[in-house]
């Protein structure tokens, strides 16, 4: 292998690449075409005289020795860059990383975040959605907000909101000649099901919520089903039928009167599991993670999320 003539460019680009995994998104950040970051990392494969991505029609990886080089070189690639913008005399500008999933970003997270901005103008946002827990160091990733027990070795959790499942729709399905009054209604109305890794055991599902209810007469299993809950909910507000809602996913529609509580009662979730704000032990109190895991903390405390049926 030789290394002459590999240059801090070239490795900047394998870094960004590694990062976004899509040449498409690391060309979109580096102010070129996807097809001039292929020519590079290729040419830097060959010089390198190993491969460093698995690329395929659809998804992108990294190879072994593309982890290697991404672990010992991205912390001192973030020195470089931080060195060049002190020498170009520039204002540095932190950016706050954080990882989401989808329906936790759309219905809590984006919406509230001209808050924080408003608040810490200095700081810069990049949301990375995903719906597995972030690898902090590979994707340069400061703070991550994911549903499950808490329990992440060398990672700080924050229990963000203790959860109640319930039905919810939109205000219209109590008019009309068949209008939704009471549990047992239900049988004339499409049942709006989420179907995702939480949900045995842990996520109440129709079957158990209509038990909970005395509801014998609807089929816990029609209706319609989906993977996310952001399109559950949607499906829900256009009137689609009734969904099983939960208390941090909600609360705006609630509060704009978009869905409503048609009635009790409410689940509690298995013990411990929520939403949980999460960061590596050793960044926890960096000021920028310290203060949006405090403006987190605040929002969810002053921000009721509506718990009365009707």
């Amino acid at each position: 292998m030789s290394r002459s003539g590999i240059g801090l460019g070239a490795l900047w680009t394998f870094a960004v690449a590694a990062r976004h995994l899509s040449f498409a998104r690391a060309a979109t950040e580096l102010d070129v075409t996807p097809a001039a970051v292929s020519s590079q990392i290729r040419a830097f494969e060959e010089r390198l005289g190993t491969r460093l991505f698995f690329r395929t029609s659809r998804t992108m990886q990294l190879t072994r020795a593309g982890e290697e080089l991404l672990a010992s070189t991205g912390a001192a690639l973030r020195t470089i860059d931080e060195a060049l913008r002190r020498a170009a005399g520039t204002t540095h500008r932190e950016t706050l990383a954080v990882s989401s999933g989808s329906s936790f970003a759309a219905k809590w997270l984006v919406p509230r975040l001209p808050k924080f901005r408003q608040k810490f103008p200095d700081i810069d946002m990049r949301i990375d959605i995903s719906d597995t827990l972030a690898d902090f160091r590979r994707d340069e990733i400061d703070v991550g907000i994911r549903f499950g027990n808490g329990a992440y070795p060398g990672l700080r959790s924050d229990r963000l909101f203790v959860e109640d499942v319930f039905p919810i729709c939109s205000p219209k399905l109590l008019e009309g000649p068949r209008p939704l009054r009471e549990p047992d209604d239900l049988r004339h109305f499409t049942l709006i099901h989420l179907d995702w890794h939480a949900q045995d055991d842990i996520w109440p599902d129709w079957r158990m919520w209509l038990l909970a209810a005395k509801a014998d007469k609807p089929d816990p299993t029609r209706g319609l089903h989906f993977s996310q809950s952001i399109m559950a909910l949607q499906a829900a507000v256009d009137g689609q039928g009734v969904a099983l809602g939960n208390t941090s996913l909600v609360g705006d529609d609630l509060a704009a009167g978009r869905l409503i509580r048609p009635f009790d009662p409410a689940l509690k979730i298995a013990s411990d599991f929520a939403y949980y704000l999460v960061a590596p032990r050793a960044r926890a109190d960096k000021p920028m993670i310290k203060a949006f895991r405090e403006w987190m903390l605040a929002e969810i405390a002053q921000g009721g999320v509506e718990t009365a049926a009707g």
